[in-house]
Formats: C-alpha cells, sequence, structure tokens
C-alpha cells in the first residue's frame, strides 16, 4: 500500500517536458489574471518536481509578497535552487538580494559570486551590470577597460542600455580608444530601440556632425523620437531647432511650446530661455510676472546669467507681485514625464 501510494503521487505531477511546459504555463496564466493563490500552488508542486522555472517564479512571490506575505528567506530559498541549476534569472536576483541586503544580510562577495555567474552563461543583464559595477567601482575595484569588456558583451546581444554606455565610451575614449563613429554606430542601435539617451545623443551627433555627416533634419528626427518619450533634453534641444530653423521650419510659438514641455521637468536651461521669451513676448503674450516665475526657478542652480535677469526684471515688479511669485515658486512642483531605468 505504501508503494502504491508513491506511484499515484508521483503519477500526479507533470514528468515529460510537454506536461510540465503545460503546467507552466497554467501557472503562468493563474498569476497573470492575479489568481497568486493558485499560481503559488502549481508552481510549488513543479518547483518542487525540479523544476528551475518554477523554483524562479516562486521565488520571486515570495520576493514580491504575491500569494503569501513578503518573504526574502523563501524567495533566496527558491532562488537558490533554480540558480544552482544554472538560472541566470535567478542568478541574478540573488545578485540583487545579497547587494541590496533587503530581508537579507547584505553580502557583496556572494553578490558578485551569483553576478559573475550569469554574466559568465551571457546573460546580458547580469554582463551589463557587471559592466557598470566595474565602470563605477561599486562592489570591486574600477577598472573602466573590464567594463568596457563586459559591457560589450551586453550590448552585441542587443541590450539597449549597454550599447547607450558604450556609445558614450567611445565618445568620451573611457576604456576604449576615442573614436566617434563607433560612437555614432552604437547610438544608433540602442536608439532604434527606443533608448530616449541614445536618441539624444545621436541627434546631437547629426546636429554637429561628429562621427557622421551634419544633418539637422536628421538630428531633429532623433529629439523628436526622445522628446515624444518625455526626455526634457530632447524637448529643449527641440526648442532650439525651432528657434533657429535647423532641421524644420522656424517657430517661435513651437519653440516655446518645446521649452515649456522642459521647463515643466525642471530643466532649468529651458526655465531659463521661457522667462526670457515672456519677458520679450516671444510666441508667448509678453508677461512679467511669467518671467520672474520661470528665472526665479532657473536661478535655482545659481547660474549667474540667470541670477542676474531674474534681478533685472525683479525691479519691474511691485512688492505685492514679486511676494505672490515667489511664493508660486516655492509651491512649484516638475511634472516629469520619463522615468530613466
Amino acid at each position: 500500500m505504501r508503494y502504491l501510494r508513491t506511484l499515484a503521487f508521483a503519477l500526479s505531477i507533470p514528468t515529460t517536458g510537454f506536461a510540465m511546459a503545460g503546467a507552466l504555463e497554467e501557472a503562468k496564466s493563474a498569476y497573470t489574471r492575479g489568481d497568486y493563490s493558485t499560481a503559488m500552488e502549481g508552481y510549488k508542486e513543479l518547483a518542487e518536481a525540479g523544476s528551475p522555472t518554477a523554483q524562479l517564479r516562486l521565488g520571486e512571490m515570495f520576493d514580491l509578497g504575491k500569494g503569501k506575505p513578503w518573504d526574502p528567506g523563501e524567495a533566496v530559498y527558491w532562488y537558490l535552487k533554480a540558480a544552482d541549476l544554472g538560472n541566470v534569472e535567478a542568478q541574478l536576483n540573488l545578485a540583487s538580494i545579497y547587494s541590496g541586503g533587503l530581508g537579507v544580510q547584505r553580502d557583496e562577495q556572494k553578490a558578485m559570486y551569483w553576478l559573475r555567474k550569469a554574466a559568465n552563461q551571457g546573460y546580458s543583464i547580469a554582463q551589463y551590470r557587471l559592466g557598470m559595477q566595474y565602470h563605477d567601482g561599486d562592489g570591486l575595484q574600477k577598472d573602466v577597460k573590464q567594463a568596457a569588456s563586459w559591457i560589450r558583451k551586453a550590448a552585441k546581444q542587443g541590450n539597449a542600455n549597454a550599447q547607450y554606455i558604450l556609445g558614450l565610451m567611445y565618445t568620451t575614449g573611457e576604456g576604449v580608444l576615442k573614436d566617434e563613429k563607433q560612437s555614432v554606430s552604437w547610438y544608433r542601435k540602442a536608439a532604434t530601440q527606443g533608448d530616449p539617451g541614445a536618441q539624444v545623443n545621436l541627434g546631437a551627433a547629426y546636429q554637429e556632425g561628429r562621427g557622421v555627416s551634419k544633418d539637422a533634419t536628421q538630428a531633429v528626427f532623433w529629439y523628436q523620437k526622445a522628446a515624444a518619450q518625455g526626455f526634457d533634453i530632447a524637448q529643449y534641444n527641440l526648442g532650439l531647432m525651432y528657434l533657429t530653423g535647423q532641421g524644420v521650419s522656424k517657430s517661435i510659438s513651437q519653440s516655446a511650446l518645446w521649452y515649456r514641455k522642459a521647463a515643466d521637468q525642471d530643466n532649468t536651461s529651458a526655465q531659463f530661455k521661457l522667462g526670457l521669451m515672456y519677458e520679450n513676448g516671444q510666441g508667448v503674450p509678453k508677461d512679467d510676472q511669467q518671467a520672474y516665475f520661470w528665472l526665479l526657478l532657473a536661478s535655482v542652480s545659481r547660474n549667474k546669467v540667470a541670477i542676474n535677469n531674474r534681478d533685472r526684471i525683479e525691479k519691474f515688479l511691485t512688492l505685492q507681485q514679486q511676494t505672490e511669485v515667489q511664493a508660486q515658486a516655492l509651491d512649484w512642483k516638475p511634472k516629469f514625464e520619463h522615468i530613466l531605468d
């Protein structure tokens, strides 16, 4: 009887690749629809049967507090199971947990061990992170050549973050020989994948003719891509292009519009430009109080030109107007459109 009970239990667990894949898909579907109890039950059965994917997902549920209260100890237990079986996502998750020390004792040695494990298996996210830790001297000795080596490995696999950083390294000559053409090549790869930083830098390369033939129309094209994602530097650059008529028909009103978008995100250069536009009635109605408001915000950066213009405009306002605008500036909060990864 004992043998029969054991056999019956064994038969209830998916044993073939197709059956296990189907059971994993069912657990995933349950998780997606928010049925965490069913998802956890399915993942746990598969995890105990030795599925590294299920072990990873079960660890993530404990890590995120889905289906059960947050339990970093249980998360680490299941991540370790999956990581020992070579699951790179689990290895990277362990590196993050040990590095952050959230719910477990911080251990940089263990964090680096698992990060290298994942990177050495070719996991591009781990390669990128290892490269950045070499770049920043975070957890190990700063080494820009090692940084470039690992970031290049990730970039070649199509990691957009790595492609962007590699482009920067070729621009500055950090860890590699300075090469504007290589820089543009990597910016283009990342920009095509939608990286806004790379899109801005590619636009700047076209605007200035660095590593590529000068082309204001292409510059505007890439600035628009990044600006559409809410990237304030691109919005500021578009404001300048419309102001000067580079790559687009000159339009002071469009210039003011893009400066305003960047200014709302606390871009002090845009705030300064917008303040001057309100002072002179360029693209916006002439309004000394609005001019004073934006120059007040711009002067927080301690820019002397902004401060001088703020003080000059202030003389045209009554004491009551000054007080009202200063109160508005103190209450002002930026409206960020884009959050960097």
